[in-house]
């Protein structure tokens, strides 16, 4: 197995060329990857037959830098079965070209028909992970974090309790832990998680913390599948995807919430913050009042009114400023100026209707680095700019360090 890193390439014969320096690679190993933006290079997105001359042997999977979306090549489509007579399964898509052939794009659900193929990362890798994740987190002054998991739509729910119990408690027992962290996990786990911490509480050391669930409802705006209620406007029939479907998401949400557990879900698009809001407010009825820190995960473009209904429902809106910096460009041309301007990370907003703004890094989408973040909560000036985008929306310094 072979590893390709595509943060920052902005060509395509950059991508090709790093894919192509994998040398010596056993036939049918795996070349794996990602962090590839094809907004860098102008929007193309990359396709299968920009690498298969160069990998005739080998699988290949290289995923977009924000999770939602990946490349297959063809050797590996065919090993998986993908084909042009498969079928989209719920709350993903297989891209294709106009007669139908598959791309080697798979966005959000569609990537679990592949991502059971790969090899998984050996837990010796893992644990290394998590002490290099911590050395970098700390020298960038975190010394606490909540991690999501491995967790994306289409990936395994057991990964992530995988790591809790061979990384985080191992670490944590044999005193190596160098970081505090609150662990979330897949909301279809829910159960679990409930009958775990009525056992053992949600403090599991001095270290490991027991912190609720995810979930997600749509994808993003750089894959063109965060949930909008009109269409994209360089995609004119595409309004994005829904993930997880509304009942079995308020079923899920309903019973985590009368055990006790928080909740958090990812919605990007004005449409996905709508149903969650409104599905909020609805277990919120059913279950009575309580402290129980709703989350939405990323809450990047809303819809008017909005913005207010975090207050209002004592919602926390979860978001991180420094992928404003990627989208601000993007949002305009996938959005249109007017949508663009009047919706998107309205942290001013949400602040001004007496809401719980909270502000994180989505690392290693982002810089985990927290005065990056706090920096652009202020100034709002993404790359190439004079000028701040959507200025009313700007935060204190004072606002900024609270969140």
């Amino acid at each position: 197995m072979a590893q390709v890193e595509l943060h920052g390439v902005n060509c395509k014969d950059e991508f090709v060329r790093r894919v192509k320096a994998v040398r010596n690679l056993k036939k049918g190993s795996w070349i794996l990857g990602g962090g590839w933006n094809n907004d860098l290079w102008g929007g193309d997105l990359p396709t299968t037959s920009w690498i298969d001359d160069i990998t005739p042997d080998n699988p290949v999977w290289l995923s977009r830098m924000d999770g939602h979306m990946g490349l297959a090549n063809s050797v590996a489509l065919q090993m998986a079965g993908i084909t042009n007579l498969s079928e989209d399964p719920a709350g993903g898509t297989i891209m294709r070209t106009s007669s139908g052939e598959p791309t080697g794009l798979l966005v959000d659900a569609a990537m679990k028909l592949i991502l059971p193929w790969i090899p998984e990362v050996s837990v010796d890798e893992r644990r290394e992970a998590l002490f290099r994740a911590s050395k970098h987190a700390l020298m960038r002054g975190v010394t606490t974090v909540v991690d999501m998991g491995r967790y994306l739509p289409g990936a395994s729910l057991q990964q992530p309790w995988d790591d809790f119990s061979d990384v985080y408690q191992r670490a944590a027992s044999s005193e190596k832990m160098r970081i505090r962290v609150c662990l979330f996990f897949p909301i279809q786990t829910w159960s679990r998680l409930a009958d775990l911490i009525n056992k053992t509480g949600h403090a599991q050391s001095d270290w490991v913390y027991l912190g609720g669930v995810k979930a997600f409802v749509d994808g993003s705006l750089g894959s063109n599948s965060a949930l909008f209620h009109e269409p994209y406007a360089d995609e004119p029939d595409n309004y994005g995807l829904q993930v997880m479907d509304t009942e079995s998401l308020l079923n899920m949400t309903l019973a985590s919430d009368k055990s006790g557990l928080q909740v958090a879900i990812h919605a990007i698009g004005d449409k996905a913050n709508d149903l969650i809001l409104d599905m909020y407010k609805s277990v919120a009825a059913t279950t009575g009042k309580r402290d129980r820190r709703f989350r939405i995960e990323h809450a990047q473009h809303l819809a008017p009114g909005a913005a207010a209904r975090f207050g209002d429902q004592g919602v926390v809106a979860s978001v991180q400023p420094q992928h404003l910096l990627d989208d601000a460009d993007s949002a305009i041309k996938k959005l249109g100026m007017d949508r663009a301007h009047k919706a998107s990370y309205l942290f001013g907003s949400i602040l001004a209707g007496d809401a719980q703004l909270a502000l994180g890094s989505d690392w290693p989408v982002a810089d985990i680095n927290p005065l990056g973040a706090i920096k652009t909560a202020m100034k709002r000036i993404p790359p190439g700019w004079d000028d701040a985008w959507i200025p009313s929306e700007r935060i204190s310094l004072i606002d900024s360090l609270i969140a």
